[in-house]
C-alpha cells in the first residue's frame, strides 16, 4: 500500500499531464452572486499570509469562523501564499484541508488567493514554475464541497489606473494563471481580483466570474463604479462580485459601501473579519475575544443601516434630564477640594454612559473604556477630574430648559 504522500504524488503528476476538460464536464458556475456575503480572512496575531498559515491554529480558525457564521456570512477569501506552501507542503496541505472542511461545516464556501513565489509574475521565462504550486491545491482542495471559487491573482493591476507597463505584466501573468487553473481544474470558476473595474474589464474574458474592489470616497463613486462593473457583466453575461471593500482610513466606511452594494444588488466581501496584527489599525470587525471595532459595520453586514434621512429623530438624551443633573452633579464633584475618589468614578462612569448611548461623542476612545481602566488602576485624582471636566463641557450643550416640550414622559395613554 502506496503512503499518503504516495498517492498525493500520483494526484499532483496527474494534474500535470492533464491538457484540456473533457467535453462533458461542467464548470461550476453560478448564474447570480448577488447572495454573496463574504470576508477576507487572515488570523488576527498574525502579520502578514505567509504567518498566517506558518502559525495556523486550527482551534483559532473554528473560532473566527463561528464569529462569521454569526453575522451570517456565506463566503470566505483567504490568501495561498507560495511562501507558505514550500517550506512543509505535507503541514500545508494539512491545514488548508481544515480550513476549508472548517467553513463548510459552517455554511461559508472558500475562495482561496493565490500569492506566487517572489519575482515570478514579472518574469514571463518563470511563469510555468507555478504549475507544480496549481497542481498541488487542486488535488488538496479541488474536489472539496466548500471550495467555491479560485482566485488566481489578488491585484495584478495594482496600483495604477491606466496600468502601467509592470502592471499589464502582471495582469498578463494573471492571465496566463487563469488559463493554467481552467486546464487543471474543468470544474471551479476562476477569477481575478481587480483593484479597479477598468482593469476588471480588460481581463475579464479570462474570467468565469467578474471580481472587482472598491475602496473609494463618495457615495457617488462607489455608485457609479458598480454601474461600470455591472454593465460590463450584463454585456459578457457573467455573474459580478466584489473580493474587498471597507477601509476607515480611506473614506470608504463598511456601512457606506455595503449599503450600495445591496442596494444595487451586488454580492462583497469586506476587508476583512478579523482586526489582525497586520491591517487591524484601519480594517476588520472582530478582536479575538469577540468584541467588535464597531457595532455600525456588524449592523451594516446584517442589513441595517444608520438613519440619514433629512427628517431623522433626533436623540433628546436630557428628556428626562439625567443629562442636567449628571452635570449639576458634576460640576458639585469638581468645586469640592475634598471630593472622593469612588464618587467621582461613579460620576465618570454615568457620564460616560450617556455620552455613549446617545452618540454625543466620538467613539475613537470609548469614555467608559477610559472610565474603566481608571477603576482598574492606583486612584489618579489628576486624571479623573481632567475626564469629568471633559465629559461634563460635552454633555453641558445638550442640557433642556425645564419648559422644552421634548421634556417629561409620554401621556399615560401611549406606550
Amino acid at each position: 500500500m502506496r503512503s499518503s504522500i504516495g498517492i498525493h504524488a500520483a494526484a499532483i503528476a496527474g494534474l500535470l499531464l492533464f491538457v484540456s476538460a473533457p467535453a462533458s464536464a461542467q464548470r461550476r458556475v453560478p448564474r447570480d452572486l448577488s447572495g454573496v456575503r463574504g470576508f477576507n480572512y487572515q488570523s488576527a496575531p498574525t502579520t502578514g499570509h505567509a504567518e498566517h498559515w506558518l502559525q495556523y491554529n486550527a482551534a483559532e480558525t473554528e473560532r473566527d469562523l463561528d464569529f462569521a457564521k454569526r453575522l451570517q456570512l456565506n463566503q470566505m477569501r483567504v490568501f495561498v501564499p507560495y511562501a507558505a506552501w514550500a517550506p512543509n507542503k505535507e503541514a500545508f496541505r494539512k491545514n488548508l484541508l481544515h480550513l476549508v472542511r472548517a467553513a463548510h461545516q459552517r455554511g461559508i464556501g472558500v475562495m482561496p488567493t493565490l500569492q506566487y513565489a517572489p519575482g515570478v509574475s514579472m518574469n514571463k521565462d518563470r511563469w510555468p514554475e507555478s504549475r507544480e504550486f496549481v497542481a498541488d491545491l487542486i488535488a488538496t482542495i479541488g474536489k472539496e464541497p466548500g471550495l467555491a471559487f479560485w482566485d488566481v491573482s489578488n491585484e495584478p493591476d495594482c496600483c495604477a489606473l491606466p496600468p502601467t507597463a509592470a502592471n499589464r505584466t502582471r495582469m498578463e501573468h494573471a492571465v496566463y494563471m487563469a488559463k493554467t487553473f481552467h486546464e487543471l481544474d474543468p470544474v471551479t470558476p476562476v477569477t481575478i481580483g481587480a483593484a479597479y473595474t477598468p482593469n476588471m474589464i480588460e481581463m475579464g474574458e479570462a474570467q468565469d466570474v467578474l471580481s472587482f474592489h472598491n475602496y473609494l470616497a463618495t457615495r457617488e463613486a462607489i455608485r457609479a463604479d458598480i454601474a461600470a462593473a455591472k454593465a460590463y457583466a450584463a454585456k459578457v453575461n457573467k455573474p459580478l462580485f466584489n473580493t474587498e471593500i471597507g477601509c476607515i482610513a480611506r473614506a470608504n466606511p463598511y456601512d457606506i459601501v455595503i449599503e450600495e452594494h445591496m442596494k444595487a444588488n451586488v454580492g462583497w466581501y469586506i476587508w476583512e473579519l478579523m482586526i489582525t496584527h497586520q491591517w487591524g489599525t484601519v480594517h476588520g470587525v472582530f478582536h479575538p475575544d469577540g468584541t467588535v471595532r464597531d457595532p455600525a459595520i456588524v449592523a451594516a453586514i446584517l442589513g441595517m443601516f444608520r438613519d440619514r434621512h433629512e427628517d431623522v429623530m433626533q436623540a433628546a438624551p436630557d428628556r428626562e434630564g439625567f443629562v442636567t443633573r449628571a452635570v449639576t452633579n458634576n460640576r458639585k464633584w469638581l468645586a469640592d477640594a475634598n471630593s472622593g475618589w469612588e464618587a467621582g468614578l461613579d460620576l465618570a462612569e454615568t457620564s460616560a454612559y450617556l455620552l455613549e448611548a446617545g452618540q454625543l461623542i466620538a467613539m475613537y476612545d470609548p469614555p467608559a473604556r477610559s472610565v474603566e481602566l481608571l477603576r482598574k488602576g492606583a486612584p489618579n485624582m489628576p486624571a479623573l477630574r481632567a475626564g469629568i471636566e471633559k465629559y461634563t463641557a460635552i454633555l453641558e450643550p445638550f442640557q433642556m430648559p425645564p419648559g422644552d416640550p421634548r421634556r417629561g414622559r409620554p401621556p399615560a395613554n401611549v406606550h
